[in-house]
C-alpha cells in the first residue's frame, strides 16, 4: 500500500505448488513473448545471480536497474521496519522491488511465483486472472502443515474469486481440496487430464516431441527441448494458462516457437559432455522422483553417479531413499549455503540406503564434483558413455556446480 499497490498495474498470472513452478513459469512467459506481450517474470530462489528472480523481456534485470528500483523503495522499507515489530524480509523486499520494476519498466503481464505456499505468501498481494497450481507434494512442512491436505489448503489462498483456476494433475486428497477452495471463490476450473492435457509425447534428441491438447487447442509435433514426461505436463499446465487468459486459440506455429525456445537452467540440465553431467536442482522427495525417473526411461546409463547436498531443513531421509534405485554411487557433499546440512550428517543418513562401497564423503563440492567426473571418465574409457553423473539434492547445490563445471572449459555446454 505504501508504494502505492504498483503489482495492480499490470494483469497477472499466479503460480503455487510444490515442484514446476520455475519452469512452467518460464513457459507462461515464452508463449506470452510469441503472443507479442512484454512480460515480466518474478521466480524464486535464483541458481547464481539474485537477478535472475526478476526478469523483463526475457532477460534478467540489470543490475544498475535493480540497484535503482532498490534505492526507489528504500525509504518506505526503512518506515515500514520502523513501526512494526518484525522487519521486512529478503523475501518481501524483493517482491515489492519485482512490483515496483515491473510497474516502471512496464510490462503488459506479469507471472509471478509464490516463495512458499500461498495464502499468506508475500507474492500473494495480486489480483491474478488466472491462478496456476502445480503438482503438490511434502515441503516447508514445518509452515505448511504435515499433510498433503493441510499444505493444499494453504496453497489454494491464491484463488482470486471470479478467477480462472488451471491445475496440474494431483492426488484425490490435494484435488478435492483445491476443488473446494476453487469452488468457493466460484472460479472457473480447468484441470489437466480433464479439460487440458498432454496427448503423446516421444523422445528426441536434446528433448521430447509433444502433442498438447489444449482449452481451445489440439497442437501436435511440438519440439519441447527439456527431458521428462514431467516437462510435459508442465508444458500442458504453461499452454493451458495462457489460454484461460485469453479466452482463444492460439496459433500452433506460434505454441511450437514459443516451446522451442524454452530453457530451464538446473532442471534435467546436461551442463558437460565427457562424462555426461547432469544438474537437477530437486530438493524434496517429489522432485527427486521426477529426475530419477527421467535418467531411468530417457537415457542409457549402466553407470550414476551422484553428487548429493541438502539443505538442513530438508527432508535427506526421502531424497536419499529416492535416489537409492536409480544411482550406483552417491559422492556426500555440501554446498556453501549456511543453511547447508553438514556433509558428515548426511554420510550418516546415507548409509541407511547405500553400501559403504557405494559412498563417498567429500565435503568441499568442487572436489566431489571433480571425484565424481574422474571416477565416470574411468568407466568410460572401458565403455565409451555408460558412466554419467548427476548433481542434485538443493538449488544452491545446482547453482554453484553450475559456476564449478563452466570453469572446466571445452566440454561444457
Amino acid at each position: 500500500d505504501a508504494l502505492g499497490s504498483p503489482q495492480f498495474s499490470y494483469p497477472t498470472i499466479h503460480l503455487a505448488g510444490t515442484n514446476g513452478k520455475t519452469t512452467t513459469s518460464r513457459m507462461i512467459d515464452h508463449l506470452f513473448s510469441e503472443l507479442g506481450y512484454r512480460v515480466g517474470r518474478y521466480t524464486s530462489p535464483h541458481l547464481e545471480s539474485f537477478t535472475e528472480r526478476i526478469s523483463i523481456k526475457g532477460e534478467p534485470i540489470s543490475v544498475e536497474n535493480m540497484i535503482n528500483t532498490y534505492n526507489d523503495i528504500a525509504l518506505y522499507l526503512d518506515l515500514i521496519d520502523s513501526r512494526q515489530p518484525h522487519p521486512i524480509s529478503y523475501f518481501e523486499a524483493l517482491t515489492a522491488m519485482a512490483f515496483v520494476a515491473f510497474a516502471e519498466f512496464p510490462v503488459d503481464i506479469a507471472v509471478i511465483e509464490a516463495g512458499m505456499g500461498g495464502q499468506w505468501d508475500a507474492t500473494n498481494v495480486v489480483s491474478s486472472q488466472v491462478a496456476v497450481m502445480t503438482p503438490i507434494g511434502f515441503d516447508h512442512m514445518e509452515y505448511l502443515g504435515n499433510t498433503l491436505e493441510e499444505i493444499a489448503q494453504t496453497k489454494a489462498g491464491i484463488f482470486k474469486p471470479e478467477s480462472h483456476v488451471v491445475l496440474s494433475a494431483q492426488t484425490p486428497e490435494v484435488a478435492k481440496v483445491l476443488l473446494a477452495k476453487a469452488a468457493k471463490v466460484s472460479a472457473n476450473v480447468y484441470r489437466e487430464g480433464v479439460e487440458f492435457s498432454v496427448k503423446q509425447r516421444s523422445l528426441a534428441v536434446g528433448g521430447q516431441l509433444i502433442s498438447l491438447h489444449g482449452l481451445f487447442s489440439d497442437v501436435e509435433d511440438i519440439y519441447l527441448p527439456l527431458y521428462g514426461i514431467h516437462q510435459a505436463n508442465n508444458a500442458a499446465v504453461a499452454l493451458a494458462a495462457v489460454e484461460a487468459f485469453t479466452q482463444v486459440k492460439l496459433d500452433d506455429e506460434l505454441v511450437r516457437t514459443a516451446f522451442s525456445k524454452v530453457k530451464s537452467p538446473g532442471r534435467c540440465e546436461i551442463v558437460y559432455t565427457d562424462p555426461m553431467v547432469i544438474i537437477d536442482a530437486a530438493h524434496n522427495p517429489h522432485g527427486i522422483t521426477a529426475i530419477a525417473q527421467t535418467i531411468d526411461s530417457e537415457f542409457d546409463f549402466e553407470i550414476v553417479i551422484a553428487v548429493v547436498a541438502v539443505l538442513a531443513d530438508k527432508d535427506a531421509d526421502g531424497i536419499l531413499a529416492k535416489l537409492a534405485n536409480s544411482v550406483d554411487y552417491i559422492v556426500i557433499t555440501q554446498s556453501t549455503s549456511p543453511r547447508a546440512l553438514p556433509a558428515d550428517q548426511l554420510s550418516k543418513i546415507a548409509a541407511n540406503y547405500f553400501k559403504p562401497e557405494q559412498i563417498e564423503l567429500i565435503s568441499d563440492l568442487a572436489g566431489a564434483l571433480t571425484f565424481a567426473i574422474e571416477k565416470a571418465s574411468l568407466a568410460n574409457q572401458v565403455s565409451d558413455g555408460v558412466a554419467a553423473v548427476l548433481v542434485t539434492g538443493s538449488v544452491a547445490t545446482a547453482g554453484s556446480a553450475r559456476s564449478i563445471i563452466r570453469k572446466l572449459g571445452e566440454k561444457t555446454l
